[in-house]
């Protein structure tokens, strides 16, 4: 993933959360040239400002082998299992009522 990458998928968090560039870089403990940098996309910076950038706008930085990043999209959220797992089926069963139950 390229800077510019990086620069573009924080500029889509903090546009859609209600956050100010102000307020990111004063939560972040950067200044306003730094946050201008990691923002822009086009000037290198430390990890260490990356990583207090991501937090401050709800991102986790993960390491994945390249060939996994290709199934994980940047700033794309967890959605529910396709398949419903035993648990969930027996939580189902069990919370729903029965049609073929007798009422007392």
């Amino acid at each position: 993933m390229s800077l510019d990458r990086i620069a573009q998928v924080l500029r889509q968090r903090l546009r859609a959360i209600p956050m100010t560039q102000e307020r990111l870089r004063e939560a972040a403990g950067i200044s306003k040239q730094t946050l201008t940098h990691v923002l822009g996309g086009r000037t290198d910076y430390r990890l260490t400002t990356l990583l207090a950038v991501a937090d401050k706008l709800g991102f986790e930085l993960v390491l994945v082998p390249k060939g996994a990043a290709e199934a994980v999209q940047p700033g794309a959220t967890a959605s529910a299992p396709a398949v419903k797992s035993r648990v969930q089926a027996a939580l189902d069963d069990a919370t729903q009522p029965s049609a073929g139950k007798d009422a007392a």
